[in-house]
């Protein structure tokens, strides 16, 4: 009988430390899953400009319901970017999502400038939204900047009457800003000479 209760003692003991192991580990597994959503990277939110934030912002088509007959309107708008200026990132263009269209995009007073590869980008901008007739020498500047060839541009021959927007500032989603982007190194300024927007754009709509 001694030996008997010796036996089972050490067989109760480990039994004990085994679950308690188990436990754990359970306890390990439940911290470890915390802890990798903690260190989860969060999505990276871009600024140019002035600062804004995402609130009250509108789809294109609500945009164009605000402006109705009016010949302007202050609102903050949501979209995805379609094409942005290869020069210098002085202009883009948004999706409107009606037909295919884009909305050219400007920034206030050329007070700032947006990085080049952003393209397919969600944004938030907030500004001016009003009609405009570009002309046809406009077009063809802009046609230029997004590197379309000599006989791309030389048809194009009508104005275009369009939705435009200057804005005040610029949200871009899902992008991290590196050094030189869009800070407007030597090089660029020394570009902007040779690339000057002010005589056929309207950063200074007046509203």
């Amino acid at each position: 009988m001694k030996m008997k209760k010796l036996i089972v003692l050490p067989a109760l003991m480990l039994a004990m430390v085994a679950c308690q192991n188990g436990n754990q580990g359970h306890e390990n597994d439940g911290m470890d899953s915390a802890s990798a959503e903690a260190a989860a990277p969060a999505a990276q939110i871009a600024y140019f400009g002035a600062e804004i934030n995402e609130e009250g912002a509108l789809s294109a088509s609500e945009a164009m319901a605000q402006l109705g007959e009016m010949d302007s309107v202050n609102l903050k708008l949501t979209g995805t970017i379609d094409k942005v200026c290869q020069v210098k990132g002085c202009w883009m263009t948004m999706a409107t999502g009606e037909n295919g269209e884009s909305m050219h995009v400007s920034f206030r007073d050329y007070g700032f400038f947006v990085p080049k590869d952003i393209d397919g980008k969600e944004a938030i901008i907030d500004g001016t939204l009003y009609m405009e007739t570009t002309s046809v020498e406009d077009l063809r500047h802009y046609a230029e900047d997004e590197g379309k060839s000599e006989e791309e541009i030389a048809m194009i021959t009508e104005p275009e009457t369009r939705m435009t927007f200057v804005a005040d500032g610029v949200i871009v989603k899902d992008y991290e800003v590196t050094i030189n982007a869009a800070d407007g190194s030597d090089e660029e300024a020394e570009m902007e000479e040779e690339h000057d927007h002010s005589d056929h754009d309207h950063g200074d709509h007046e509203h």
